[in-house]
């Protein structure tokens, strides 16, 4: 497998040289373009999937066709459409690229077997999700009590390479503000 070595996902830290070896080969490498989908809604999901390099974003479309997008996922974070791939279910979501993006996915099997013969892979996975479960409210509520100003202040902070790797029109929509509004929040923060 191109560029995996032990050191590539933080999971393996704890692991020995020998659990390294036994499970290493349960995560696919995939190469895919921007613009490619890693899944569509109503696929069903079976894998998590590691972002090695690269940049992607999980989006619901509505009736009129309207992109909401619910995160973006970047080096070393872990995406999927977690309701489909735990509940073994057809996806409600997409996953996109947005820039050329190396990923290391896990199969639902394979993850249900880590988890349960190596327990501090449990313990990863529960940080994780936890970790993950404390930004999605934080979101929740800047969305619903934050002026637009305030909103991107608060994702600048929080994500600062990212304001320049994402198009301006995909960051108005996550922060659920105008094109027009952010390019002035942008302008007035670069000056």
């Amino acid at each position: 497998m191109e560029h995996f070595s032990k050191t590539s996902i933080d999971m393996f830290n704890p692991l020995t040289d020998q659990e390294f070896l036994e499970i290493k080969d349960l995560f696919h490498h995939q190469k895919l373009k921007r613009g490619d989908y890693v899944f569509r809604e109503g696929d069903k999901v079976s894998h998590v999937y590691f972002i090695s390099s690269g940049l992607v974003k999980l989006f619901y479309s509505d009736e009129e066709a309207k992109e909401c997008i619910l995160s973006f996922a970047f080096e070393n974070w872990w995406e999927t459409d977690f309701s489909a791939f735990y509940h073994q279910v057809p996806a409600v979501s997409n996953l996109q690229c947005i820039e050329d993006s190396e990923i290391y996915s896990l199969h639902y099997e394979d993850y249900r077997m880590l988890i349960e013969r190596y327990p501090h892979v449990s313990g990863y996975f529960l940080d994780k999700s936890v970790k993950g479960h404390i930004a999605n409210q934080r979101r929740i509520l800047s969305l619903l009590t934050l002026s637009p100003k305030k909103k991107y202040e608060q994702f600048l902070q929080l994500y600062p390479a990212l304001v320049q790797r994402i198009p301006k029109s995909l960051l108005s929509l996550y922060l659920g503000v105008s094109r027009e509004t952010l390019s002035r929040l942008y302008k007035s923060g670069n000056q």
